[in-house]
């Protein structure tokens, strides 16, 4: 099955790529490598703001952090032109707006891992990855993520 057929399965439209917030890119290519900068949870189209531990819970993270993946997968396309040149998502960082004592980051940060196996299957879309705790993310959002996938 090709990724357009899986995503359509999962009901998933890419969202184009997102201007810049800031002084930066939204993706570098390096040789076979694409760099992904952060991407922040929105939800309707507005920053999905709040505190892991205080306002949301880990599903309610899993959800946020699946929805940055799928914007993820938005600008990896912008990137490289179609899907189907992505051998592999190497590595995911994921920072989780979360309170001093909530230590389900790596739980939240499952939403967009899983997601992105759904999507690659387990051969290309398994990667390396890090998810982070961390007191604040820009303007309140719960969750951040970046990503580093290999093209053909």
């Amino acid at each position: 099955m090709s990724i357009s057929q899986r995503l359509a399965e999962l009901g998933i439209t890419l969202p184009p790529v997102a201007a810049p917030a800031a002084a930066y890119l939204p993706f570098v290519r390096s040789g076979n490598l694409v760099f992904l900068s952060g991407h922040i949870a929105k939800r309707d189209g507005a920053v999905w703001v709040g505190q892991l531990g205080r306002d949301l819970g880990t599903a309610e993270g899993q959800q946020a952090a699946r929805a940055v993946a799928i914007d993820l997968l938005g600008t990896l396309q912008a990137a490289v032109g179609d899907l189907e040149k992505v051998q592999r998502i190497v590595k995911v960082m994921s920072l989780v707006n979360s309170t001093a004592d909530f230590t389900e980051q790596h739980l939240v940060t499952n939403g967009a891992s899983q997601l992105l196996v759904e999507v690659f299957g387990a051969q290309r879309g398994a990667h390396a990855r890090s998810a982070f705790g961390v007191a604040q993310i820009p303007l309140g959002a719960c969750v951040e993520i970046e990503l580093i996938a290999e093209v053909a």
